[in-house]
């Protein structure tokens, strides 16, 4: 990963994060990891931003740590410091970028869906936010106090982020007044992981990510 970098935290420390720039004047999304660690999958997908003209910073919220194992996963996860997380990672992150690109948006998978969506609630710096099967509590992030752009991706066959999870963020964002776009998909959780060939859906992927860069077609640049 030789496009790893530092930067400042709110609280004056640093963060490590997978940098992918593309160039001066451009605009910037923060990616935010799964559970399993920032690994080369996320990094890739910072690349493919980059190369679609859109800079991209995913900040290590494990500071290092990666894993293949589900219940290693499993443990890191519920180890992780979310308000710490959002409010100093996350929104560090969003401050660097800042720093390059007028407009900076959000996303993640799983746990770093849920981690977008307390970003869309938490962090000011953000002008519009895409999640991909992750729901975080509605006690740390309410769904009915985001007020910038948004869209979701979520699959059918989901135990964890589940239909009914979805279906009651639609209503509660609705309830308030939004406009979020909810995209639903058959297909079963982290459908868009190309590393995961026992869940990936080529076709269920290519149409979410389309959907997502033509909304940041129209929320960044």
């Amino acid at each position: 990963m030789t496009n790893m970098i530092k930067f400042k935290r709110p609280d004056g420390t640093d963060c490590s994060g997978y940098f992918a720039d593309a160039g001066a004047n451009k605009p910037a999304v923060i990616v935010i990891q799964e559970w399993w660690g920032l690994n080369a999958q996320i990094c890739g997908i910072a690349d493919r931003f980059a190369a679609a003209g859109i800079s991209a910073l995913a900040p290590d919220l494990y500071q290092g740590r990666v894993t293949q194992d589900p219940d290693e996963a499993s443990h890191l996860m519920n180890g992780l410091d979310f308000p710490g997380a959002t409010h100093q990672d996350i929104r560090g992150a969003a401050l660097y970028l800042k720093g390059h690109a007028s407009k900076v948006g959000v996303m993640g998978f799983c746990m770093g869906g849920a981690l977008t969506i307390a970003a869309a609630v938490h962090v000011p710096e953000i002008t519009a936010a895409c999640c991909f099967y992750g729901i975080p509590p509605k006690e740390f992030a309410d769904p009915a106090k985001i007020h910038i752009p948004f869209q979701g991706h979520f699959a059918s066959k989901d135990d964890w982020c589940t239909p009914q999870a979805v279906d009651q963020l639609e209503e509660t964002m609705r309830a308030a007044g939004q406009k979020p776009e909810i995209f639903r998909y058959n297909a079963a959780h982290a459908f868009c992981n190309e590393s995961r060939p026992e869940v990936y859906d080529v076709a269920c992927a290519k149409k979410a990510f389309e959907r997502m860069f033509d909304f940041y077609s129209k929320t960044l640049l």
